[in-house]
């Protein structure tokens, strides 16, 4: 079958956060890029969160597996404002919102309650989404008073570099960040997004309770077979 090789990579992922982690940590299994075949793969092993990145690639197989249930969407990938009317209601959790003007739009496309969490650019990377992190307190209070939405957290992706050292400063400081919105503005984001298949473990030593991974469980991308 494809991916055989999944168990065994997710069992040394899940040994990985035993030995590092004490909080509980939700992995989401990114299948962009993979066919429908590798959330069947991701679901038969006991994964049932599900990241996309892109949403029209998401919504496709949406489509083609709406005979699979208890998935649990997470897009987490940039999203535009004209695609707020596609995303509303399609996603358990919308990991990147960075603007308040995003977030007025999606309220306005949600008629139910809409999970969110806030998308911060703690490194200042210019090629990145995210919001500043000086404006991230504001922007979560703005987008608790909301009516459709939920915000549970912040999300955030660290530079691109083997230097742990960088990695761990980067998470930390949103976890800082976390706890000053909490004592400025007095909202409470338990859930911090954090943690790819290349820097998860320095993500979980630095509190993240939720991390996103694809070529840790399912290999290189094409890795796929019909």
């Amino acid at each position: 079958m494809a991916f055989e090789a999944l168990p065994e990579r997710l069992a040394q992922v899940r040994a990985e956060l035993a030995r590092l982690a004490p909080q509980p940590v939700t992995i989401v299994a990114v299948t962009k890029g993979f066919g429908p075949g590798a959330i069947r793969a991701a679901m038969d092993a006991g994964l049932a969160d599900i990241g996309e990145n892109r949403v029209q690639e998401a919504v496709q197989k949406q489509d083609a597996l709406k005979e699979l249930t208890g998935v649990r969407w997470h897009l987490i990938g940039h999203l535009q404002r004209n695609k707020a009317r596609v995303v509303a209601g399609r996603f358990d959790l919308v990991h990147s919102l960075d603007s308040l003007e995003l977030a007025r739009e999606l309220d306005r496309r949600s008629t139910t309650p809409q999970r969110v969490l806030l998308q911060v650019n703690v490194a200042g990377e210019a090629q990145k989404s995210g919001c500043p992190p000086e404006q991230a307190p504001m922007l979560a209070r703005q987008v608790a008073e909301l009516e459709h939405l939920r915000l549970e957290g912040l999300m955030t992706l660290a530079p691109l570099t083997d230097d742990e050292d960088v990695q761990r400063r980067t998470f930390r400081d949103l976890r800082v960040l976390r706890d000053r919105i909490k004592k400025e503005e007095g909202v409470w984001l338990p859930t911090l997004s954090m943690g790819m298949s290349g820097d998860y473990a320095p993500a979980v030593l630095e509190g993240a309770t939720v991390i996103r991974l694809g070529t840790a469980l399912f290999g290189p991308r094409g890795g796929e077979t019909p």
